[in-house]
C-alpha cells in the first residue's frame, strides 16, 4: 500500500508540532517510521492485508499487531485508518484459522519459510513455533479495535470460528499430554527445537497453558512461560466481553471465564519466586515441578510488558518488583554500556540492547522525565538510520542487527505518542 490516511498524515503533523525544536529528532524519526509500516509492510489481497514483518518476506501474527496497533490512534477519529486495521484483523483471523498453533505465515500458498522442519507444515505456514501470543495478539487487537472504533462487524462468522480455535487451543495445552503438536528443526542451534522428541520439557498439570516457545521464537527452558499465560489470561477476559456483550453466546463467555481463572490461580500457585533480597517477584518461566527460571527478554510479551498489554496494574507491588529485578543485573539479559542500558534477548548477540525492550520500559512508566530520557537513548542510537533496529551494541550503535524490523519502529512510536499523552483506549 501506497496511500497513507488522512487521519495517519494530521497525526504525523500534530506529533511533529507537539515536539517542535526540542525533540527535532523524535519528530524526524517519528515521521519516517510511522508511515514506513503503511509505505512498507502491506499487501492487500483477497484475504485482507498480509504485513510484512520487515526484512523478512513473512506475517507474524504477534508482529502485525504491534505494527498497526498505535493506527488505532488515529482510527478513533478517521474511517481509513480504521479500515487498514479492519483488514488486518480479517487476515490474522484468516491465519489463525488455517493454523492455531502457526506464529508466522505465507501471503500465499507459496511453500516459502521452514518447510522442512518435523511438524505438521503447510504451504501456506512460514514457520510453525507455537507460542501462545500467537493466539492472544490477533484477539487483543480486535478487542482494541472494537473499543476504539466501536465497529462490532469484525466479529464474524470467521472471527467466531478462529477464537474457538484459539481457546480450544489454549485449553488443550493446559494438559499437554494430550495434545498433538511436536515441533523438532535439526541445525546446530538448539533453541529452535524442543527436546524430548519435540514434545518440550518434563511438566505438571497446573491450570496454565503450555507454551513451546518464547515470543523471541527461541525455545522455552520450562513451558509454562509466566508473561504468556498472563497475556492468555487477559485475552480470555476480553474474549469473554466480546461473547456476551455482543455475539450473546454465554455458554462461550462462560467457557473463557473458567480457562482464564484455572490460568490465574496456576500462576499465582506456580508462578511466583523471590529475588535475590528476598522480594517477591514474577518468575520468567515454570514447569510446575518445583524449577522456575527468573530473566526477561526484549521480545513482547516478557515480564515488564504486563501492564502494557492490560495484563496486571502497572502499581502492583509484585510487578514492581519484577520489574526492578529485570531491570538489573539480576537479568542476565540486562546490559549497559556507554550509550545505553537496556535488555537484550539471547536471539541476539550477548550485550546487544533491544529497542523494543526500551519502548516498553518507557510505555510501563508514569515519569515523563524517564520517558524523555529513554526516547533520547532510541534516537541517539539508530546509527544515523532514523530507523529502529532489532538489536544495538550499547558501546557502538553502529553495531546493529536487522537494518528493517516494522515492529520496533511502531513500539518507538507508541511511546512517542504516549510521551504526548495520545494513547489507545481499553
Amino acid at each position: 500500500m501506497k496511500t497513507i490516511p488522512r487521519g495517519i498524515t494530521e497525526l504525523t503533523e500534530h506529533i511533529k508540532q507537539l515536539c517542535g525544536t526540542k525533540h527535532a529528532a523524535w519528530a524526524k524519526t517519528f515521521e519516517l517510521t510511522f508511515s514506513d509500516t503503511i509505505k512498507n509492510t502491506l499487501v492487500e489481497d483477497e484475504h485482507g492485508i498480509f504485513v510484512l514483518t520487515g526484512d523478512i518476506p513473512a506475517m507474524w501474527q504477534r508482529d502485525s499487531t504491534a505494527q498497526v496497533r498505535p493506527y488505532l490512534i488515529a482510527a478513533q477519529h478517521d474511517p481509513a485508518s480504521a479500515a487498514i486495521i479492519k483488514k488486518v484483523l480479517a487476515r490474522q483471523f484468516f491465519n489463525m484459522n488455517l493454523d492455531p498453533y502457526a506464529n508466522a505465515f505465507n501471503q500465499t500458498a507459496n511453500n516459502k519459510g521452514h518447510q522442512t522442519d518435523h511438524t505438521e507444515m503447510s504451504p501456506w505456514i512460514w514457520e510453525r513455533k507455537y507460542e501462545i501470543d500467537s493466539l492472544c495478539y490477533p484477539i487483543n487487537l480486535a478487542y482494541l479495535y472494537w473499543k476504539n472504533v466501536g465497529d462490532t462487524s469484525i466479529f464474524n462468522q470467521e472471527f467466531v470460528e478462529a477464537t474457538h480455535r484459539a481457546v480450544e487451543t489454549i485449553q488443550t495445552e493446559q494438559n499437554h499430554e494430550q495434545s498433538a503438536y511436536t515441533f523438532e528443526r535439526f541445525i546446530d542451534r538448539p533453541e529452535d527445537t524442543l527436546i524430548n522428541n519435540g514434545r518440550g520439557g518434563d511438566i505438571k498439570v497446573t491450570g496454565m497453558s503450555w507454551c513451546g516457545f518464547r515470543p523471541s521464537d527461541d525455545a522455552c527452558v520450562y513451558n509454562y512461560s509466566i508473561p504468556e499465560n498472563m497475556f492468555a489470561h487477559e485475552i480470555l477476559l476480553q474474549l469473554t466481553q466480546i461473547y456476551r456483550k455482543v455475539l450473546h453466546d454465554l455458554a462461550f463467555a462462560d467457557k473463557c471465564e473458567q480457562i482464564a481463572q484455572e490460568i490465574k490461580a496456576g500462576i499465582g500457585r506456580y508462578g511466583k519466586m523471590k529475588s535475590k533480597s528476598g522480594k517477591d517477584i514474577y518468575a520468567f518461566e515454570v514447569d510446575g515441578l518445583g524449577h522456575q527460571l527468573f530473566m526477561d527478554d526484549a521480545n513482547v510479551p516478557n515480564l515488564i510488558s504486563m501492564p502494557y498489554l492490560g495484563s496486571i496494574q502497572l502499581d502492583d507491588p509484585i510487578y514492581q518488583n519484577t520489574k526492578a529485578a529485570s531491570l538489573s543485573k539480576e537479568n542476565k539479559y540486562y546490559y549497559t554500556g556507554k550509550y545505553a542500558s537496556g535488555i537484550g534477548s539471547p536471539h541476539t548477540p550477548a550485550g546487544y540492547i533491544w529497542p523494543i525492550a526500551l519502548a516498553v520500559q518507557g510505555l510501563t512508566d508514569n515519569d515523563q522525565v524517564h520517558k524523555e530520557k529513554i526516547l533520547n537513548t532510541l534516537t541517539k542510537t539508530t546509527a544515523g538510520t532514523n530507523m529502529m533496529h532489532e538489536g544495538f551494541d550499547p558501546n557502538a550503535p553502529e553495531n546493529f542487527t536487522r537494518p528493517w524490523f516494522s515492529w520496533a519502529n511502531m513500539m518507538f512510536c507508541e511511546l512517542v505518542l504516549d510521551y504526548f499523552g495520545l494513547r489507545i483506549k481499553r
